[in-house]
């Protein structure tokens, strides 16, 4: 494995926002992961370093890593979507459905009631007819 490629966890995706230890028992204690510099603005660090503390990151390094790792599974559409964000979509889902019946039903009625003007100038229409007579 090269240092650009990142292992991938056992189930493919995050499962949980939970910091992500990197498990170093088979490595004999060191840590195998490549150091890289970054260089972030004064308000985004402290912004980072909010955010790596409110999760239970250790340190604003672990919590880049993470953030690097996740904007990744994003890029390669590797991500759940939330629930919620599921359930809106099944529910737009079934009213555009509703919308498509409800334009083929008045699609067909607009078209019945032409066929039906045109019989009616057309003479065709039963109700024209001369009585016979007999009721």
């Amino acid at each position: 494995m090269t240092a650009t490629q990142i292992p991938p966890n056992s189930a493919g995706r995050s499962a949980s926002r939970a910091p992500a230890v990197p498990d170093t028992s088979a490595q004999g204690g060191r840590d195998r992961r490549v150091r890289v510099v970054a260089r972030l603005p004064p308000e985004v660090k402290q912004r980072a370093e909010y955010w790596a503390s409110k999760r239970g990151f250790s340190s604003v390094n672990e919590y880049v890593a993470e953030a690097v790792s996740e904007q990744i599974r994003r890029e390669n559409f590797d991500y759940d979507l939330p629930t919620l964000e599921i359930a809106r979509l099944n529910e737009l889902t079934d009213h555009i459905t509703a919308l498509s019946a409800n334009c083929a039903n008045l699609e067909r009625v607009v078209l019945s009631g032409f066929d039906t003007l045109i019989q009616l100038t057309r003479g065709d229409n039963y109700l024209l007819d001369d009585e016979s007579g007999e009721s």
